[in-house]
């Protein structure tokens, strides 16, 4: 079976819906079919188990091949939503050690305890600054990375050659395990 589903339903979101759904038919196939072309939208949807997604613009030709195509095992997605998921793989499989070396001692030092799974606010008492502060340091972390999500910060982070830890920043808590800087 093949079900369509947009993002925005009433009462719970289609991302939502197909992840429940999902879990209950597995065999099921669902593609999503929606105006949101960002990435997120994209990524969420094939995380929780959508095999396609098309936009609501797909001519209705190309949508029942897209169907059919699903039901006979593949995964369709217009060309634009195609690209995006290969911009998207291309730009996690080449990290550039340049992007982490912009990010200041203490910007690393807070990528590394993301990396290893703190929570901000744990971030914040280890480090001794505000929640505020960590929630700013973070989202410069996102913009200097290019990245939207902590998980994404934290693979292009993993996936770069790193040196052995340095001694800890002005400010850390003594013993501290702190960012580690790049080769």
């Amino acid at each position: 079976m093949v079900v369509l589903s947009d993002i925005n339903l009433p009462g719970m979101s289609g991302v939502e819906c197909v992840r429940h759904l999902k879990a209950v038919l597995p065999q099921t196939q669902f593609v999503m079919l929606t105006v949101y072309r960002d990435e997120d939208h994209i990524f969420e949807a094939l995380s929780a188990g959508a095999t396609g997604y098309l936009l609501k613009q797909t001519p209705r030709r190309e949508l029942i091949a897209a169907l059919k195509q699903v039901h006979g095992g593949g995964s369709p997605m217009t060309s634009t939503i195609a690209r995006k998921v290969v911009e998207s793989f291309e730009r996690f499989s080449h990290p550039s050690t340049a992007d982490l070396v912009t990010l200041t001692p203490r910007e690393l030092e807070i990528l590394h305890l993301l990396a290893h799974g703190h929570l901000y606010k744990e971030i914040a008492e280890t480090l001794a600054v505000s929640l505020p502060t960590v929630a700013t340091h973070i989202r410069h972390i996102y913009e200097k990375l290019h990245v939207r999500s902590r998980s994404q910060a934290v693979a292009k982070y993993s996936s770069v050659p790193m040196q052995p830890a340095r001694a800890p920043a002005s400010g850390s808590r003594a013993g501290t395990v702190v960012g580690v800087k790049p080769y």
